[in-house]
């Protein structure tokens, strides 16, 4: 960050009295920005025992299969953006159950929430950040070519407990070296 939103001045990268850490802070106007995670928020889609996966169109990881996630957008809930990151990329309507898991990603600044959702009836469709869309048993997950470890996890983690789905789970993922180009 070079310049203020506020006022135009030059920023500098300072602890603000009364922090803990350097924050950037405008010389002019004092202005604090601070620079929090971001929230991705998606569903665990299940319909009949099976997973609706999507078949990325974007980058990062194109080509790779994920839960339908994307980046909240200020003035949603949490509940609202998932919902609607799955009508964008999978153009499905779903109820949503409960908070399924919740994976923090501090090496790039994220949070990942997924909710378990039940896809009443199998009409769906690939959305504009989807090459494909489909419905998955387990044992035909393609566990090699998903996205995202979040959303391997989240997928392992309800395989781990389908007689109890509604269990919430809370985990981070903290690689032992960020992987340039990979972002989980």
């Amino acid at each position: 960050m070079k310049y203020c939103s506020q006022c135009a001045s030059e920023m500098s990268f300072t602890i603000p009295a009364g922090d803990n850490r350097p924050r950037f802070v405008c010389s002019a106007c004092h202005t604090i920005f601070y620079q929090n995670p971001r929230i991705v928020a998606g569903t665990l889609p299940i319909h009949n025992g099976q997973v609706l996966l999507c078949r990325r169109a974007i980058e990062p990881r194109r080509g790779f299969w994920t839960l339908p996630a994307g980046f909240m957008e200020n003035g949603e809930s949490t509940e609202q953006a998932a919902l609607r990151e799955t009508w964008e990329e999978a153009r499905a309507h779903v109820e949503l159950q409960s908070l399924f898991s919740m994976i923090t990603v501090p090496h790039i600044d994220q949070v990942h929430i997924f909710f378990l959702a039940v896809l009443p009836h199998a009409e769906f469709g690939a959305g504009e950040e989807s090459l494909e869309v489909a419905l998955f048993k387990e044992e035909d997950i393609p566990w090699q070519e998903l996205a995202f470890p979040t959303v391997s996890q989240t997928l392992k983690r309800y395989f781990a407990e389908p007689a109890n789905p509604l269990t919430t789970h809370v985990f981070d993922i903290r690689p032992p070296q960020a992987v340039p180009g990979n972002p989980c």
